[in-house]
């Protein structure tokens, strides 16, 4: 026999979309659910034109710093390496990158957009920029350019902090104290490797 349900107490199920107000308070949940819709909105476009996320970054990369060996890029995106093998061969059979052995250094494996990757690249950015501006309809021209800016000022900050704690790892192997002002030289690494400065 069914019990009947204390007063108060409703069976009916939480209309979709409404999150607790605590919930909404905490910007690591914020980050999550905006990021994952991003990313499934973002890999919908991409699927239309056969690729995926990392297929876009990797030309984005090669477009803006030109010619990478397979372990720069792995490095600069912070990418595992089969993961970005797998990817730089699907670029290659799809005609988009080419890759050819250092002359110099047999070991090391370049990686180059092809002017047909450069010509996928710049109609994947339509693609993507029609995308965000539906993802932040919500906000003006002018509160979307403050956003992109916090973004990267953040994405900037992990990237460091990335950075540093390489850096104290390599030299913990080593036997030897961490230097002072690390986080500084890691910057200036990352400004190096290409990383887009804090606008």
């Amino acid at each position: 026999m069914q019990q009947p349900s204390p007063p108060g107490t409703s069976h009916e199920p939480r209309p979709a979309g409404v999150t607790p107000s605590s919930v909404l308070d905490l910007n690591a949940y914020l980050m999550y659910a905006t990021g994952k819709a991003a990313r499934r909105r973002l890999t919908d476009a991409l699927t239309a034109h056969g690729l995926r996320l990392w297929h876009l970054t990797i030309m984005a990369m090669l477009d803006d710093a030109g010619p990478l060996s397979k372990g720069e890029l792995a490095a600069r995106l912070d990418m595992n390496q089969s993961d970005l093998t797998r990817t730089v061969t699907d670029l290659d059979a799809a005609g988009y990158v080419e890759c050819a052995r250092d002359p110099s250094d047999r070991r090391r494996i370049e990686v180059a957009l092809t002017p047909a990757g450069r010509c996928a690249s710049a109609q994947l950015n339509t693609a993507v920029s029609s995308t965000e501006a539906d993802l932040l309809a919500p906000l003006t021209d002018e509160e979307r350019a403050r956003f992109t800016s916090l973004l990267r000022r953040v994405h900037v900050h992990l990237e460091q902090d990335r950075a540093g704690n390489a850096i104290a790892g390599t030299t913990a192997e080593r036997g030897g104290p961490a230097e002072a002002g690390g986080l500084g030289a890691s910057a200036g690494g990352l400004r190096r490797m290409g990383s887009r400065p804090s606008p």
